[in-house]
């Protein structure tokens, strides 16, 4: 089942996100980190409504932000679509003990579903640079590669824009 998350949803939610952390390190993978994602993050993506969980036998197993707003670092990429009527995709993540089981592909199906079921134009993302698994995940998913942004607290390296004009 997938949800929208609520307050005491916020203990497991972190838990995992540090789990993906950890194991994504373990795999000389950076991408998140003690500044990335933060607690107080998590509370206000459960404040603003947009943060949603795959749910199975009482089990948070993955979670995916899903948002209108389009942040600070995006205005410089050439988008496919208008500045209008996207959503965006923060925050996708799937517990270790549950990578490779089809979780992720779930939830970005789900979230892609619900954008063409409310009429948005496009599904927007990034990803780290150097998780090139991640890369393949969305290209598969038929996602556009279009440009670079840095978030210097998370990475030196970039993180790729990707979008899905639906």
């Amino acid at each position: 089942m997938i949800r929208k998350a609520i307050p005491s949803d916020l203990d497991p939610i972190h838990k995992l996100t540090q789990s993906c952390a950890k194991a994504m390190m373990a795999k000389e993978i950076y991408q998140w980190n003690e500044h990335y994602p933060t607690r107080s993050r998590f509370e206000k993506d459960i404040e603003l409504q947009e943060l949603y969980l795959l749910e199975e036998e009482n089990l948070i197993k993955g979670i995916i932000v899903i948002t209108e707003l389009m942040d600070d670092e995006y205005i410089p990429i050439e988008w496919i679509t208008e500045n209008k009527n996207n959503i965006y995709i923060h925050r996708l993540a799937v517990h270790p003990d549950y990578w490779g089981k089809g979780y992720a592909q779930e939830l970005m199906s789900w979230a892609e579903a619900y954008a063409k079921n409310n009429n948005y134009i496009s599904v927007r993302l990034d990803t780290f640079s150097e998780n090139k698994r991640n890369q393949k995940f969305y290209e598969t998913r038929g996602y556009k590669k279009l440009g670079n942004i840095f978030f210097p607290k998370q990475s030196e390296h970039p993180f790729y824009c990707y979008e899905l004009v639906l």
